[in-house]
């Protein structure tokens, strides 16, 4: 009787094939985890604190142990809600004011020939390569020398912080606009001027409509900036039922003595819930908007 023969042990080399595949594609899987895993954390993170009763982060370690609404109720009794008014407001009207002058500005920019058009381009350009961060003594004194003169443009007023967001992204607004208009070719403005069309109504009627996907990114990021800036809302707004969101949740944990992470995490959760609808909005005209706005300059 013959013995039993062994069978063959498995080997798991890598197949030239299947080596080239892990080298093209297969190592962007465990890189999109990992990504996704950083991205992903902290948002479960804050809604695991803003359910969690106590009101601090000690059960970090155990995500979802207690699962309460009561920060979310507690919302009511602050001025949570004030607060989300004067950043909708702010935010909107700076958002719709950004899209108006860098439309107008871009148009000006791209249809007209006028001394000095290309010094201004490129002084817009050159402003904006500054940090924030060095006008916010000069917008401060500004601020304070115009309110003397008109209280509603000085220091605590939703409309001068409204203005100082207005002048801060004009020149990025008009460039990325300035790029999309250029492809927009110009024999629409030359038939429709045949026809007696005005430039006001080549602009409102012809040039805008073609503009919807750089109108909806322009407009997003700007509300997306006014909504959560947080420095220059501190610096001009002083009272508190002029406060925006990002200062006054700021008030719940800058006191080392009484800190509040489940009220500030529930109000953080619930802010975000404008971004994200607005986002998933305009979303389809994203990458449209900006692809095309970055084609000719």
């Amino acid at each position: 009787m013959s013995a039993p023969t062994a069978s063959p042990t498995r080997t798991f080399a890598l197949t030239p094939r299947r080596a080239r595949w892990w080298a093209e594609v297969g190592w962007k899987y465990p890189l999109a985890v990992v990504m996704a895993f950083f991205a992903v954390f902290p948002l479960v993170y804050v809604l695991s604190a803003s359910l969690n009763p106590r009101g601090n982060l000690s059960g970090s370690s155990a995500l979802f142990s207690e699962v309460t609404l009561e920060n979310f109720i507690r919302l009511g009794s602050t001025s949570f809600w004030i607060w989300m008014l004067n950043t909708l407001f702010i935010a909107t009207a700076s958002a719709i004011g950004a899209v108006l002058m860098g439309a107008a500005a871009a148009y000006a920019f791209s249809r007209f020939r006028f001394r000095g058009r290309r010094t201004s381009l490129t002084s817009l350009l050159i402003i904006q390569m500054f940090p924030q961060t060095v006008a916010f003594i000069a917008v401060f004194l500004m601020l304070l020398a115009l309110g003397e003169v008109v209280p509603a443009l000085g220091i605590n007023s939703k409309i001068a912080l409204i203005c100082v967001y207005l002048g801060g992204a004009l020149g990025a607004n008009t460039f990325l606009m300035y790029g999309f208009i250029n492809t927009i070719p110009t024999e629409i403005d030359e038939s429709a001027k045949i026809d007696g069309a005005s430039h006001a109504q080549i602009f409102w009627q012809l040039i805008l409509p073609l503009m919807r996907p750089v109108l909806a990114v322009v407009f997003l990021l700007a509300f997306v900036s006014a909504f959560g800036d947080f420095i220059l809302a501190k610096i001009i707004l002083t009272s508190e039922d002029n406060w925006t969101l990002a200062v006054g949740m700021y008030q719940w944990v800058s006191n080392q003595l009484a800190t509040r992470w489940g009220l500030f995490a529930a109000g953080a959760v619930v802010a975000s819930i404008p971004v994200l609808v607005l986002f998933l909005t305009l979303q389809r005209y994203v990458v449209g908007g900006l692809v095309q706005g970055a084609v000719k300059g």
